[in-house]
């Protein structure tokens, strides 16, 4: 036998390395034979189906295209509508949408209510059967056969407002209906409609249809500040829900398409004419005859007049949107929906600034042609005390005085000259006012001409255009880029949060900013530097009286946003651009005020901007649909009536002086005259130390009520919380639970 050759490992590994080649190898071709196979055997069976000819055309494709399209759509929607399903991850979803507000003014008397007060007083079966005959012939006639969404309505719908070349009729079904209620906004969009539509088939899962027409029924808003049926029912006629009659009925049925138009307390004619539609309605879906709807039409509903009741709305609105985020950060042993809200609300102020925004467009807006104004008044503690959002509430609710972006113009200089000192530079800095450009944008001045070098103050006061747009390079180093950036920055801190888009335009105020933040960010001024956050709540106590949550202890605290020379050395400058630049008629008389007036191109918008050492206030002028005014300037019409305004917000005031501003010696200012029946003048109010001898004699008052009615009952009345300091004008309310308040007058 012969010997055995000995193999090396290095010819060992080659071998194993050869033999595992060959195993890749014919796998790969086994596996390729094998799918090729595959393929055959797939090819000969879906050949059976093949089909070619028209049928192709005609079914085949059409079917592929729609399927493929179907199921993009599918994805699409569904990615829409995870947002608006992320609403209802809490199991308390339903919860969440019953708040219900009650709101004081800053003494504590009731001003008006918001939100939704779930109601189950009146259950389903009691609402009055034409009631609900006249709702569902109107809003949904398909409610009890369809799944969510209406399709033949919709379709309905469709083929209606095409004929007629607008939205005459709805498509939305009440539970898609409810469902925007609960979860969304009333934006008009694509996006919003299709969270709709699913929101509205999960609630049909959730829910049975009697639940869903009750919870449409009682949160529907019906106009009036009031949320169902029920509550319209009570502000309409005096009378529950239960005992309407037919002709009520299809008037409070009539007023779910547009609360406010076919408001009965506001239109008279139009709610019954509405009204009387309802009741075509009925008779066209066949739930009543026309003898049934032969009285109604006789006799129609007569709404109680409400006409004088003047409820401070756009302040309401406001003040409900910041308690519904306040809400969410409250205690998580808070489990209360029901709450009492003393706002920093001031009626007669807010009252004689509806009336000056009202007869300044009267007298003057034909002249100048604008037909909106808006203001925000605030005690520089950011305490808002009167807001007015437009001309009419009852003919738009739209509050451009929180929500209209508008361009400030000149009226956003102060921002700028106040990033420029923090720079380094000083209001005795000498600039050129002569010709610049940044790129293929050159600045000119109102004038149309330049008046060569000045200082910073003098260019301040005249409001000259060109020095802010040379400032913006200054404060980046020779970067005009890097100095609008730290200028975006400071104004952002001191209070605007509408978007600044980087321009080079932006240091004459081509950015827009709202009212609402305009004023509030120039409270930094008169505070020596401190921003303070704007608000409306001072304090949130349950139903039952309890404090909850109180601004000045728990709300955010002032904070630095620049150096106090720095706001005091802008007060000096806007205290000159009032006394002798082009804000001249805002002067108060006995009274240092500081301001700054903005117009835009075109005239398109009108500002004033200012504030004394007590409040602070802005004034817009101007028209929805940005047509330009008639060479309205800021220091016109808005100057005007912010002088109006703070003229009166001013009497009986403890005065306090602007930091940088010498005080004025002289009356408090010229008093102001009332028409009768307008609840003004306004009265006199106390000092600080005055209230404060008041809210302690009111309380030892109390502890001795206390005290005799101790041996009749065992309960125990709690202290009311001490009084928050008071702000602006020394002004105290100190209330316990709901009982009265101490008002100080």
């Amino acid at each position: 036998m012969a010997e055995r050759k000995k193999i090396s490992f290095g010819e060992r590994v080659r071998r194993f390395f050869l033999d595992l080649d060959a195993r890749i190898d014919s796998g790969l071709f086994e596996a390729g034979r094998w799918a090729r196979e595959l393929y055959e055997r797939f090819v000969t069976f879906m050949d059976r189906f093949h089909v070619a000819g028209w049928r192709r055309w005609v079914l085949v494709e059409p079917a592929s295209e729609a399927a493929t399209l179907g199921t993009v759509g599918l994805v699409l929607a569904l990615a829409l509508a995870l947002p608006a399903f992320y609403e209802t991850k809490d199991e308390d979803w339903l919860k969440k949408s019953e708040l219900a507000v009650q709101f004081l003014d800053r003494y504590g008397n009731e001003v008006g209510a918001r939100g939704i007060k779930h109601n189950d007083s009146i259950p389903i079966e009691d609402f009055p059967d034409h009631l609900i005959k006249a709702t569902l012939s109107t809003e949904d006639r398909r409610f009890y056969e369809h799944f969510g969404i209406d399709i033949p309505g919709t379709l309905r719908a469709v083929v209606t407002n095409a004929r007629a070349g607008g939205v005459v009729q709805g498509g939305s079904s009440i539970t898609q209906q409810l469902a925007k209620n609960l979860f969304l906004s009333n934006e008009r969009t694509i996006e919003r409609k299709v969270k709709e539509a699913f929101l509205a088939v999960w609630l049909e899962t959730r829910l049975t249809k009697n639940q869903i027409l009750k919870l449409y029924l009682d949160r529907a808003y019906l106009g009036g500040g009031a949320y169902g049926v029920d509550a319209a029912a009570q502000y309409y006629f005096n009378k529950s829900a239960r005992d309407v009659t037919l002709a009520e009925a299809a008037m409070l049925a009539g007023l779910f398409k547009a609360p406010t138009r076919y408001a009965p307390h506001i239109n008279l004619p139009a709610a019954r004419a509405r009204a009387n539609t309802v009741l075509d309605n009925l008779i066209e879906a066949g739930m009543m005859t026309e003898g049934q709807v032969f009285g109604a039409r006789r006799n129609p509903a007569v709404a109680v007049d409400r006409r004088d009741e003047r409820q401070p709305n756009f302040y309401l609105d406001y003040a409900f949107d910041e308690m519904k985020k306040l809400v969410d950060k409250l205690p998580k042993s808070v489990q209360e929906r029901v709450f009492v809200v003393r706002t920093g609300l001031d009626v007669n102020l807010q009252r004689q600034a509806e009336q000056a925004v009202e007869e300044t467009l009267r007298d003057y807006g034909r002249q100048y042609g604008a037909r909106q104004a808006a203001t925000a008044v605030f005690e520089n503690d950011g305490t808002l005390r009167a807001l007015v959002g437009g001309r009419d509430y009852s003919e738009s609710q739209f509050n451009r005085a929180t929500d209209a972006q508008r361009q400030p113009g000149s009226s956003f200089k102060p921002y700028v000259y106040a990033a420029a000192f923090i720079h380094g530079l000083k209001p005795t800095t000498v600039v050129p006012d002569a010709p610049i450009c940044i790129g293929n944008w050159c600045p000119h001045n109102y004038s149309g001409g330049y008046s060569g070098s000045q200082t910073l103050t003098m260019a301040l006061v005249r409001s000259i255009n060109t020095v802010p747009v040379r400032l913006s390079i200054t404060i980046g180093n020779g970067n005009p880029r890097a100095g609008r950036n730290k200028i975006v920055e400071l104004a952002k801190k001191m209070g605007l949060r509408t978007p600044l888009p980087d321009t080079p335009s932006l240091p004459i105020g081509a950015s827009e900013v709202t009212v609402f933040d305009h004023a509030a960010a120039f409270a930094a001024f008169p505070n020596g530097g401190m921003a303070v956050t704007p608000h409306a709540i001072l304090e949130v106590r349950s139903a039952t009286g309890e404090l909850i949550w109180r601004f000045d202890r728990d709300g955010p605290k002032p904070r630095r946003v620049m150096p106090a020379q720095v706001a005091a050395d802008i007060n000096m400058i806007l205290n000159q651009a009032v006394e002798a630049g082009t804000g001249r008629r805002a002067m108060l008389e006995g009274i240092k005020a500081a301001g700054k007036t903005g117009t835009t191109n075109a005239y398109r918008d009108a500002w004033f901007n200012g504030y004394t050492g007590n409040m602070v206030a802005a004034v817009w002028y101007g028209n929805d649909d940005y047509a330009p005014t008639n060479r309205m300037t800021g220091g016109s019409l808005p100057a005007m009536t912010w002088q109006k305004i703070m003229a009166y917000a001013h009497q009986g005031v403890e005065l306090k002086t602007i930091p940088g501003v010498p005080p004025s010696a002289g009356p408090v200012g010229p008093p102001v005259a009332a028409k009768p029946g307008d609840e003004i003048p306004r009265p006199t109010l106390l000092t600080r130390k005055g209230v404060d001898v008041l809210v302690r004699i009111e309380r030892a008052m109390e502890e001795a009520t206390r005290s005799l009615a101790a041996p009749a009952s065992d309960r125990t009345v709690e202290a009311p919380a001490p009084a928050p300091a008071g702000r602006g004008d020394g002004v105290v309310a100190a209330t316990e639970g709901r009982g009265r308040p101490v008002r100080g007058n």
